[in-house]
């Protein structure tokens, strides 16, 4: 008899998985996908070593969630709000000489290590997006920018019926459904909620700052902020 599947073998399937979804988005937005990009293997490689490591049970963990992985983060990287480098010393692998060190993980890695280090953090809570790829758009001067799910309303239709497909899949990895805590007090927390409102998904969803809004327009508070994201994963 197969023994159950652990929360990061459940992880590392769903991964997998995303690999295959395609949706052609209006003009000029389109899908950032890393799990069928042309670093797919190396990808791959670091998901399934990362959740090995830090994942490989079945303990309840509750659920924080951002909006989507950012361009040049983790829709690169595959492993949310932990950037390329760090995740090299974490599994020793490299993805296409991408070494990106970004605002949000920095300041998330400072919430890591304050609630107790990797292990800890990791035991008790999982870290991902309301909708699990990236979403980029091209700008007036032809460049291409993040752009989040929300921010266009055909967009937010055509995603909305994976984006909460996907949300129950990740329920059923083994979560805390007593409480989610959602990156960005906005836009993001304002949606999770509509439809949190419908399908009855958490008991309890609490807002957060994101650590871009944080380190970028208010450096001079991050303890502050610290503090906040601290006394608000410990309330239970």
């Amino acid at each position: 008899m197969r023994q159950k599947q652990t929360f990061s073998e459940k992880v590392f399937q769903f991964d997998q998985e995303l690999g295959n979804v395609k949706i052609d988005l209006p003009a000029p937005h389109k899908l950032i996908n890393p799990y069928s990009s042309r670093n797919k293997r190396q990808v791959l490689q670091v998901v399934q070593t990362f959740y090995q490591k830090y994942f490989n049970d079945n303990n309840k963990r509750c659920l924080i969630l951002g909006s989507s992985p950012a361009r040049r983060g983790s829709a690169i990287t595959g492993v949310p709000f932990e950037d390329a480098s760090n995740l090299q010393k974490e599994t020793g692998i490299s993805i296409a000489n991408f070494h990106i060190s970004n605002a949000s993980s920095s300041f998330l890695t400072k919430v890591i290590d304050k609630y107790g280090g990797r292990n800890k953090f990791y035991h008790d809570f999982y870290l991902d997006f309301v909708y699990p790829l990236g979403i980029c758009k091209t700008n007036s001067k032809g460049n291409q920018v993040n752009c989040n799910y929300y921010e266009n309303k055909r967009v937010e239709e055509m995603l909305t019926p994976f984006m909460i497909s996907a949300l129950k899949t990740k329920i059923n990895f083994g979560i805390d459904t007593s409480v989610c805590y959602c990156i960005g007090s906005g836009q993001n927390y304002q949606e999770l909620s509509k439809i949190n409102k419908k399908l009855h998904l958490f008991q309890k969803i609490i807002p957060l700052e994101h650590p871009r809004f944080i380190t970028q327009y208010h450096p001079e508070d991050e303890e502050k902020y610290l503090s906040k994201y601290l006394n608000a994963l410990t309330y239970k």
